[in-house]
């Protein structure tokens, strides 16, 4: 008898738990443990008169805690399924009329109003949710989330650190952010494959009078290698290439007559010389650097940059 071909298993993307079948692909891991349901709801401070936004409510382990201490909460789950487990678990009590459920992509759809949002997300969509969350108007009080243990380290990571990247920067400039606490992969079922911890996210109101898709496009470029220099960052052929290409369209919708032998460059170059910011490293930079960094540009560029910076933007998404 030939024998069988060895070949790698297929990994797994679906785990059964309390006779439903999860798709783990699609970042379904119930927080089964209640003395972390119940942490995570003490460090949200819930009021009575709340309105909670939660997303992937799974079987409502947590929603039905939070139902208890608030007026409503507002659970958004793309997977119909647990949609009628949930319904199932509030059908009949006196907690069903506090708990609006919406059906579909969190990513795709406009947020209600809400008070503070208490999340298991699917990490998937962490950093997409993040910004959206930061963004959206008006402002709520907190947002108390599980996150992968790396993706909440970069969260909260202060410059010199080596998980410090444009994700820290870019959360740290419009909110506060803390780490709360750490959360093992045996509280969950199907158990994930990675580890867990819970951050607190308190957006800063009044926000900083920043346009935050100009002040993304200059952060990008400084992380692109955040070990190099502001300069160096800048000479980079693709960002040279790039603005300069923007700022020839620029001129040309604005009938500006470009000098000749200008390069783009040699203008920015000169600007980061000027402010003192040539020599420095995106790595080493806090929310004060890159704030007097951002202003320091837009001061001497108003003329051009801030429209090769969109474009830039536009360009890179």
């Amino acid at each position: 008898m030939p024998k069988a071909r060895a070949g790698k298993r297929p990994e797994r993307r679906e785990g059964r738990a309390g006779g439903i079948l999860f798709n783990t692909g699609a970042g379904q891991h119930i927080l089964k443990n209640p003395l972390v349901v119940n942490s995570i709801i003490d460090k949200a401070a819930l009021r009575r008169t709340d309105v909670i936004l939660e997303v992937g409510p799974g079987t409502g382990n947590l929603t039905v805690k939070m139902l208890e201490k608030v007026k409503k909460v507002i659970a958004c789950e793309i997977d119909p399924r647990l949609v009628g487990e949930l319904q199932k678990r509030v059908q009949g009590t006196c907690l069903a009329n506090k708990l609006e459920i919406k059906v579909g992509d969190i990513l795709k759809t406009d947020l209600p109003f809400f008070d503070a949002c208490v999340a298991n997300l699917p990490y998937q969509i962490s950093s997409p949710f993040v910004f959206k969350l930061l963004l959206h108007r008006p402002f709520f009080r907190c947002a108390i989330l599980m996150f992968q243990r790396e993706f909440a380290l970069r969260l909260v990571a202060k410059p010199g650190s080596k998980l410090y990247c444009r994700l820290s920067i870019n959360t740290q400039l419009l909110a506060r952010v803390d780490h709360l606490m750490k959360v093992g992969k045996n509280n969950f079922k199907p158990p994930p494959k990675v580890e867990s911890s819970v951050v607190r996210i308190e957006p800063k109101n009044p926000p900083p009078p920043i346009n935050f898709q100009e002040w993304d496009g200059l952060v990008r470029i400084a992380f692109v290698r955040k070990n190099k220099t502001l300069s160096a960052a800048f000479k980079s052929s693709a960002v040279e290439q790039l603005l300069d290409h923007n700022y020839r369209i620029h001129c040309s919708l604005h009938n500006t007559e470009i000098p000749e032998n200008f390069k783009i460059t040699e203008k920015i170059q000169t600007v980061l010389k000027d402010t003192g910011y040539s020599d420095k490293r995106a790595r080493s930079m806090d929310i004060d650097d890159f704030i007097r960094y951002f202003f320091s540009l837009y001061a001497f560029l108003l003329n051009f940059f801030k429209f090769c910076l969109n474009l830039y933007l536009c360009s890179t998404d």
